[in-house]
């Protein structure tokens, strides 16, 4: 522990004793997320006073609650769902500090660099604000400024939540079921992802070469002369957050076609590419003003390996089609298995989730709430599941709500069967690339170098009698003996028992031989069945002894 955390210490400490007791540390029934002119769900107080008190913390603490609303075997639902809508608003730092940064990272000054550079920023952040500008070329843009102190800060929380979740990890039950410093180490990951704006730009590329297939799918371009590691210039999309737009505007647009295209670029980005944005939350999707579907935002981004999208779809594809044992059977290889880890419990609640999902209507049928159900389900019987199953269960959930707000009555249960035909083709596709074929034509080269060499070498042995091959065997030498040991202390032990069974029967038989007032054939056999006893117990310590 180092001193100069100490306020930190005393923040974090704080929000465990004050919420430590509650709600929090209790299971929560599922509530559904709403649409966009429902009424929302009613959430405990409680739960809105954490939020509160973590928003007032600043942007490290804001991060962890956001990381732990995707953590569904961890929070309650009511908790994760305050958590998720908090919003990272502070005042602006100063236009000059503005004019500073950009100067010094673009190197130019404001006015040689653009034509306009409005003062006001547009929206303000813990790690950042954006403003509107307009560049010599007459193209308008937005640049999104890092804050001076963003990074020293977030430096000095992760230090003060690393220390204290090491110390939780190796004291508590909590800290060793959960595993809070790999938390931790997570969130350090994401936020160093986040405050280098270089990753972002390059995420923004990523994604608009992926994604140029889906005419209704927008990506804004990036400006590389104008950007860095702490500016990071862009086009600037015009119009409006997808959940502020009013039930007149979806006369005007093709509200099921727009749902279709994002979940088949999701199902694209996830299954695919294996790089997908992972925070599509209605503050990040605009509908632009020609009715397409804008993503903003691509500082966190989630990666899935080949084997974890093969087991994906293969999962989704169960869900989507009821099988609730399959889905049981590849969510459980998904998951590291802990030491109490219940088989039984776990297929059977999964199978009763599936079901239910099965028999469900359209307006609630919620791809994104599943997974986080089943990883509900998954730490409540001790299976740990990756981190990217989480991400994955989180991006859903808000891509449901977005897709409810574009078309009320989208399934995606079936946008996945119906386009899971195309995303095995477009697999397909990608593993005869042409970096796998050149892969693949350099192994066929080696093995055809080397061929002739082995064969002449096999040959050789073969003509000479040489060829041995060799067998990893059992010793039956040694199991027959071993088995000749038990064979004969069991028989042993037999004719003691005769012995003494038989000593006992004398007992009562009447007869002038007698020793130590006793039927003296009886005493003879008890002697003899104590002396073979004790010379079997002998042997056995001895012999035991002998082969430690």
């Amino acid at each position: 522990m180092k001193p100069q955390n100490l306020k930190r210490y005393r923040d974090l400490l704080t929000l465990f004793h004050k919420y430590g007791h509650g709600d929090l540390v209790k299971k929560a029934p599922i509530i559904d997320d709403p649409l966009p002119h429902a009424p929302p769900p009613l959430v405990p107080l409680e739960a809105k006073a954490l939020a509160d008190d973590v928003e007032k913390l600043g942007p490290t603490y804001i991060k962890l609650a956001q990381l732990l609303s995707t953590r569904a075997d961890m929070v309650p639902q009511a908790y994760m769902d305050a958590l998720t809508r908090l919003q990272d608003k502070v005042e602006p730092f100063s236009f000059e500090q503005v004019q500073a940064i950009v100067s010094v990272e673009i190197g130019a000054r404001l006015s040689k660099a653009f034509i306009e550079f409005d003062p006001v920023p547009i929206a303000a952040a813990s790690l950042g604000q954006v403003h509107r500008a307009v560049l010599r070329s007459g193209q308008s843009v937005v640049v999104k400024v890092q804050r001076p102190e963003a990074r020293e800060t977030v430096s000095e929380d992760l230090e003060a939540m690393a220390e204290l979740a090491t110390f939780m990890d190796a004291h508590t039950e909590f800290g060793k079921r959960y595993g809070l410093t790999m938390i931790v180490e997570e969130l350090r990951k994401s936020l160093l992802r986040e405050l280098d704006y270089r990753l972002e730009a390059a995420n923004l590329r990523l994604m608009r070469q992926h994604l140029g297939a889906f005419q209704r799918i927008l990506i804004p371009a990036p400006i590389e002369d104008y950007s860095s590691g702490r500016v990071l210039t862009m086009e600037h999309v015009t119009g409006q957050k997808i959940t502020k737009f009013s039930p007149l505007v979806r006369l005007d647009i093709d509200g099921d076609a727009l749902a279709e295209e994002l979940f088949q670029a999701y199902l694209h980005q996830v299954l695919v590419v294996g790089v997908f944005h992972a925070d599509p939350h209605p503050g990040n999707v605009f509908l632009t003003d020609d009715h397409q579907v804008a993503l903003l935002d691509l500082g966190m981004v989630g990666h899935i390996g080949p084997e974890t999208q093969d087991l994906l779809l293969k999962l989704l594809l169960a869900i989507s089609e009821g099988k609730s044992d399959q889905a049981a059977q590849i969510a459980e290889k998904m998951g590291e298995r802990g030491e109490e880890y219940d088989e039984l419990v776990f297929k059977r609640r999964i199978a009763d989730l599936v079901g239910q999902q099965r028999n469900a209507d359209l307006t609630s049928i919620q791809i994104g709430r599943l997974l986080m159900e089943i990883q509900r389900i998954a730490g409540d019987c001790n299976l740990r599941v990756s981190p990217e199953f989480t991400m994955l269960g989180k991006t859903l959930l808000n891509l449901d709500l977005v897709g409810r707000t574009l078309s009320p009555n989208f399934d995606p249960n079936e946008s996945i069967r119906r386009n899971a035909a195309k995303i095995m083709h477009q697999k397909a596709l990608q593993s005869f690339s042409s970096g796998n074929l050149f892969g693949l034509m350099l192994e066929a080269k080696e093995f055809l170098e080397k061929l002739p060499a082995r064969l002449n070498q096999f040959t050789d042995l073969v003509a000479n009698n040489k060829l041995r091959m060799k067998l990893d065997t059992f010793n039956e030498n040694l199991i027959v003996s071993t088995l000749e040991k038990i064979a004969n202390r069991i028989t042993l032990g037999l004719i003691l028992a005769a012995l003494i069974v038989g000593a006992a029967l004398l007992m009562r038989v009447e007869t002038t031989f007698r020793l130590m007032g006793y039927p003296g054939l009886a005493i003879i056999f008890f002697l003899l069945a104590v002396a073979g006893g004790m010379a079997l117990a002998w042997r056995i310590i001895r012999s035991d002894h002998a082969e430690k």
